[in-house]
């Protein structure tokens, strides 16, 4: 309110000086550079200026016109907190189990190679699973961001466990982008991002329960499993590289 009030004298009360300022500014660009200047000397003109000086007083009178009941109904709203509302927006995680059929699909991984989801889910290291996709600006980076620490929380031991991330968007993920994605969130050699056929990824992530129908309603879930054959852990939200970590007791021991 006081800016706005500010302001408002400012420009009501120096209109005359402003306006010789202005012109005073106008007649050095003619004398100097008339030419090379046309275009902002065409802006120079009297009645131009006092009409845009008219404007802008006449829109800040109605500002200030309508700060008050613009304050009144703000406050009929307000919260002694006006953050409370946002304190728990984001829940806590969810731990769960779960035994998931892997389906018989084709992926491309970010290399280029070809490969069935089951073999390389099975290639008897624990596993570590998500779903991402390349353009994605909320849930994707966190989760990418929690793998990467993960990572080097594992330290040497990182080779022995299997993270895989598989693109929701495949039409757009190809090899090429996934693999620049994985590079910005420093992925190693044990960290591999899979594209494929809409159809493919689609059945990966229907039998996660992780499909949502389309890409804007996708959540934040990570998948692991200790070994082939065991139940999945499954964790909805953002947990911390910590406590996926303790989700890894061989790991954690070897070490």
């Amino acid at each position: 309110m006081q800016i706005v009030m500010t302001t408002f004298i400012l420009v009501a009360n120096s209109k005359r000086a402003s306006r010789f300022n202005v012109v005073g500014w106008c007649n050095k660009i003619d004398r100097e550079d008339a030419v090379r200047n046309h275009s902002v000397k065409s802006m120079c003109n009297w009645r131009t200026l006092a009409r845009s000086q008219a404007l802008m007083v006449a829109a800040l009178a109605l500002i200030l016109a309508a700060l008050p009941s613009l304050r009144g109904a703000a406050a009929a709203t307000e919260t002694p907190d006006a953050h409370a509302l946002h304190h728990h927006t984001i829940p806590p995680y969810a731990r769960s189990t779960a035994n998931y059929q892997v389906p018989d699909v084709t992926l491309v991984r970010a290399d280029g190679k070809t490969v069935q989801l089951n073999h390389e889910l099975d290639d008897g290291r624990p596993v570590v699973l998500s779903f991402i996709y390349t353009s994605c600006t909320t849930v994707c980076p966190m989760t990418s961001a929690t793998l990467f620490e993960l990572q080097e929380k594992l330290g040497g031991a990182r080779d022995q466990v299997h993270m895989l991330s598989i693109s929701i968007d495949p039409e757009f993920d190809t090899p090429a982008r996934l693999r620049d994605y994985a590079a910005r969130f420093g992925a190693g050699p044990e960290w591999q991002h899979y594209t494929g056929t809409l159809v493919a990824s689609q059945k990966s992530q229907r039998a996660f329960d992780v499909y949502r129908g389309n890409k804007m309603e996708h959540v934040a879930v990570t998948l692991l499993r200790s070994k082939p054959g065991m139940p999945w852990v499954r964790i909805d939200g953002f947990a911390t590289a910590d406590q996926l970590l303790a989700e890894l007791p061989v790991i954690t021991s070897s070490n």
